[in-house]
């Protein structure tokens, strides 16, 4: 059930009211000697989600959750704008996400809004009618950060025999495609954490499951109209991958079987639990499994060929997703058919983990010599929303741009 809306609005920054100090401070805890819990707001074109997370030396522990589906960007490739009844869904969402995280008493928070406040004209003005409402301000991050975000999320399932690793993050508006440099991986101490993930190179498909559904529309439940509507959508996709391109990055190492692909995305844990045969969704059967391309590709195609009402009876699918499916189901087949390999790997993660991971990481480190940090506890009523498609705005989680790894020739 959710919860009521918080009467004392959380503010940017993410601290608490100050309460006495403790004789004893664990790195874990607070300077108010509260735990260390930490929350991560991503609002993306077609949900809204939230963790809250405690943290532990070697990680942390998920103690709260929520997804709600928005639709944010439900008709924006044809309007260019946000619909008010998308915006109201989204901001009822967002307050449910304030006060949970007020409840579970929540000292740091990232909130980031991608693909759909990216396109969208009113995109900016719709964060301020956000910040009003709900005392939450989220950053528009780029299509390079929300990339690295994902992979900061998920690069603990990397297979460290592999030389490069692609981590496909196939979103409602957008799909991020991050090359990972497995070998230096290899060499760092703690793989599992690092904190700048390795990524050679990256691209941004400016197409995903809202946006290339409404792209390509129904033609039909006849057989022949659904192959017609799957072999367009996957035209497409190509076509975007061309002009982005990347069509022939590091496909050599994925070709000589030096490459393997993570997936992280509602598409890839859709498909796997159906091809477990799932009575319901099961995130532990599910998160780093490792399963068969081959079977990955079957499935998206009999899903693509199934009618819509075909798809929702499937229990772990139902009608929320049962529309968009298609749309994810092409991109991956196009995905695993571009960058072979013989087995996908799993991830019921990604983006949201990543921003756990980057305040915690930077709770750990604290401000460097002679800066203030913008999350002191002195500045937070100085707090105002941080500027759309900032890059700098995106280092107070511990991110930096700076590109690291292996260069496209030596992949190949």
């Amino acid at each position: 059930m959710p919860d009521d809306t918080p009467s004392a609005k959380p503010s940017h920054n993410g601290e608490g009211s100050p309460v006495a100090k403790p004789h004893r401070r664990s790195r874990n805890r607070s300077k108010t000697g509260r735990p260390n819990i930490f929350g991560a707001v991503d609002l993306g074109t077609n949900n809204c989600r939230l963790l809250v997370a405690k943290a532990h030396a070697n990680g942390f522990q998920v103690i709260d959750s929520y997804s709600r589906v928005v639709r944010l960007g439900a008709g924006l490739s044809s309007t260019g704008m946000l619909s008010q009844k998308s915006m109201d869904a989204a901001v009822a969402a967002i307050g449910v996400c304030a006060s949970k995280m007020k409840n579970k008493g929540v000292r740091r928070w990232r909130c980031i809004a991608t693909q759909a406040c990216r396109q969208a004209g009113n995109g900016e003005e719709f964060m301020r009618r956000v910040k009003q409402e709900t005392g939450l301000s989220f950053e528009i991050i780029s299509p390079r950060v929300e990339s690295r975000l994902a992979v900061m999320g998920c690069i603990g399932l990397a297979d460290l025999e592999k030389d490069v690793v692609l981590v496909v993050d196939i979103g409602g508006g957008s799909s991020e495609l991050s090359w990972v440099d497995a070998r230096k991986l290899r060499d760092s101490q703690d793989a599992g954490r690092i904190h700048r993930p390795p990524i050679s190179a990256w691209a941004s498909l400016p197409v995903g499951v809202v946006t290339l559904s409404e792209l390509v529309p129904d033609k039909g439940n006849s057989p022949a109209a659904l192959l017609e509507r799957f072999e367009e959508m996957k035209d497409n996709v190509r076509r975007l991958i061309d002009k982005a391109g990347c069509q022939t990055r590091f496909t050599n190492a994925f070709k000589e079987g030096r490459g393997h692909i993570i997936g992280t995305s509602g598409t890839i844990t859709s498909l796997t639990s159906v091809h477990l045969k799932l009575p319901y969704y099961q995130r532990d059967k599910v998160d780093g499994i490792w399963v068969d391309t081959a079977d990955i590709v079957a499935m998206s195609r009999r899903m693509a060929l199934s009618t819509l009402e075909e798809r929702a009876a499937e229990p772990c699918i139902g009608t929320d997703r049962a529309g968009l499916l298609v749309a994810g189901c092409a991109i991956m087949d196009v995905l695993c058919t571009m960058w072979p390999s013989q087995r996908i790997r799993v991830a019921d993660r990604g983006l949201r983990e990543g921003m756990l991971i980057g305040l915690m990481d930077q709770s750990r480190r604290g401000p460097k010599p002679g800066h203030r940090p913008k999350n002191s506890a002195s500045t937070r009523t100085a707090q105002t929303t941080r500027p759309a498609n900032s890059e700098t705005a995106n280092q107070t989680a511990g991110e930096t741009d700076s590109g690291a790894g292996l260069s496209h020739d030596t992949a190949k």
